[in-house]
């Protein structure tokens, strides 16, 4: 008889579960297509030609006329948004008038830097930023607490260029501890193979241990600086999370029982308190992968962020426009990726309750 009421337990929670599943896969599709949507307008409503900024200001007007064609801009608005969709559909993001190539391409080599990045970043938040939080919220009140709210609170107010440029000054010009900028050295730029387009995997990768700890120099100091960032909001969030959980009156009944601290901060609230802080992490790191735009220019980061500088320097539109996009739907999956997570790790959503 148990058996059999698991059984239709467990029936019973696969529609709630796939229902939202479903929910959440009609949010991309809406969310998708809005990006493009606001994408498309913000190409037609700036105050920059798309044809002089192919063929020059130079141009003859018979040119003009016909790259003017050639671009759709004679035919109605409705119609050069459905071009302009089917398009992106099929991985045409235009052409880069700064670098002469598809915009695709340029995104696809440039992006790999600001993965590398981000990733190293977010490493460095949630590693330190979880525990402090938990440290914070078990010490409430006392010393700990105090910094820890202190820190969070100077990672979040203080501008990170400026922060960039006192640690250029400090680390790299003064102690010579880091590298400078740029992502490798200039002595080992060309003998590394582009495998994954992540520096630290492919020198690893070829077991070029000098180029790797040359790289690690490079990306120690924008990565932790991003990592400070990420980690004064994560460990925010993990102190505020933790605060609920240690309030509940299942933390009082297991002190009662006896239980240890340890295991009760660790084993119990803790892993309540993941639930909600994943879908944080996801979003710090989609954050992160926004491109993290005035790090990777005074680092000199070649990311996504630093192409998104230059291109709009050069009112480069479909290289503004193609970044913003891939951006903007990278934000989008991570986002529901966080949702997804959240309703596998917490019964009670897939149950729909």
């Amino acid at each position: 008889m148990t058996e059999l009421a698991d059984q239709e337990g467990r029936r019973g929670a696969l529609p709630p579960l796939f229902g939202r599943i479903l929910r959440l896969a009609v949010q991309l599709a809406v969310t998708l297509f809005g990006l493009l949507f606001v994408t498309f307008l913000i190409g037609r409503v700036v105050p920059i030609d798309p044809v002089l900024a192919a063929v020059g200001d130079r141009a003859s007007a018979s040119t003009y006329h016909k790259v003017y064609i050639e671009l759709g801009l004679d035919k109605p608005i409705w119609e050069q948004f459905l071009i302009y969709a089917d398009h992106v559909l099929h991985g045409d993001l235009g052409k880069s008038v700064l670098t002469g190539r598809p915009v695709l391409d340029d995104i696809a080599s440039v992006f790999p830097a600001t993965l590398e990045l981000s990733t190293f970043a977010i490493l460095i938040g949630t590693c330190i930023g979880v525990p402090a939080g938990v440290w914070a919220a078990v010490r409430q009140g006392k010393l700990v607490d105090q910094l820890v709210r202190v820190l969070g609170l100077v990672g979040y107010s203080a501008p990170i260029f400026w922060l960039g440029l006192l640690g250029l000054l400090f680390f790299y010009a003064d102690l010579g501890w880091v590298g400078g900028p740029g992502r490798i050295g200039i002595a080992y730029q060309f003998d590394v193979t582009r495998i994954t387009g992540l520096m630290l995997v492919d020198t690893a990768l070829e077991g070029q241990w000098d180029a790797f700890w040359n790289a690690f120099s490079h990306i120690v100091l924008p990565g932790s600086l991003l990592g400070y960032y990420s980690m004064a909001y994560i460990s925010r969030m993990t102190r505020s999370f933790m605060l609920a959980e240690l309030g509940q009156e299942y933390i009082i009944t297991a002190r009662v029982k006896g239980v240890s601290e340890w295991r009760i901060v660790w084993g119990h609230a803790l892993r309540n308190a993941a639930v909600p802080l994943v879908t944080v992490i996801a979003l710090s790191y989609g954050y992160l992968l926004q491109g993290a735009v005035l790090t990777e220019t005074i680092f000199a980061w070649p990311g996504i962020g630093m192409y998104l500088t230059n291109s709009l320097g050069s009112a480069d539109m479909n290289a503004v426009l193609g970044a913003t996009l891939v951006i903007g739907a990278t934000f989008v999956m991570l986002n529901l990726l966080a949702d997804l997570l959240y309703t596998l790790l917490d019964p009670r959503v897939r149950r729909g309750q």
